[in-house]
């Protein structure tokens, strides 16, 4: 199926798939390099139907079926169309679901937007992770790659491309980092993380979720859990901590 497109001001186009439905909805912010294809944002999309739901899952600047290059890519590009997917294509409250960078992505957007969200649900959040899971634990000789040459490819297990990471990535993050502060939000946060996670280790979730300054915060610890939390009893723990906000 074709996906809807969202146009932006600057020319470059969102792919985005949406299905009707009552509120809150659900919209879905998929990690880095990754799409709206994934195993997570269409089972979400499925339950969603099932339940007479609105959702929306897309496709960041430079990702899956999205225009742009992704050396031109950023956080705050990034941001910029989770807050427009919000702003343009969702009414009312919106359970915002968040994995990986997503997770980082969904909280900056319920920051901006506070009223729209009605809950965050973050799957192996990757919070300040240009900072403190890329640039704090490179060596010497990969930071110096990245000064001098602008870009560092590594070896990924999720695919045969390499990792890219570009040193313009990690400078601009630096404009976002948030677990300096409280997160002062008052909407329900569930957070589910897998203790077998070679990208997003479990003491980093620990450390999000003291990061939350509301009440209602919750974290579940999967201890055979990988990053991606994507087998079927992975996904039914998270379409319990959806429904269980909405």
């Amino acid at each position: 199926m074709l996906p809807q497109i969202l146009r932006r001001p600057d020319g470059h186009q969102l792919a985005y798939a949406q299905v009707p439905g009552a509120g809150p909805g659900l919209l879905f912010c998929g990690g880095y390099r990754s799409d709206m294809t994934g195993t997570k944002a269409v089972a979400l999309e499925a339950a969603a139907r099932q339940q007479g739901r609105a959702a929306t899952r897309f496709d960041y600047f430079a990702h899956g079926q999205s225009s742009g290059a992704f050396k031109d890519g950023s956080i705050g590009r990034w941001l910029d169309d989770t807050l427009a997917v919000l702003d343009h294509l969702t009414t009312g409250p919106q359970i915002i679901i968040g994995s990986s960078m997503g997770g980082w992505l969904a909280t900056l957007a319920a920051l901006s937007r506070p009223q729209r969200c009605a809950g965050l649900v973050l799957v192996a959040p990757a919070l300040d992770f240009t900072e403190t899971l890329m640039w704090a634990q490179m060596t010497p000789a990969q930071r110096s790659t990245l000064e001098r040459e602008g870009v560092l490819y590594e070896p990924s297990q999720y695919s045969d491309a390499p990792y890219e990471y570009h040193f313009k990535l990690i400078q601009e993050g630096r404009n976002h980092l948030i677990l300096d502060r409280p997160i002062a939000l008052d909407c329900p946060v569930r957070i589910l993380q897998g203790m077998q996670d070679p990208d997003v280790p479990w003491q980093h979730a620990v450390r999000s979720i003291e990061a939350f300054s509301g009440g209602d915060a919750r974290l579940t610890l999967i201890k055979d859990g990988d990053h991606r939390l994507s087998r079927p009893e992975d996904i039914a723990l998270l379409l319990d901590a959806v429904w269980g906000i909405a």
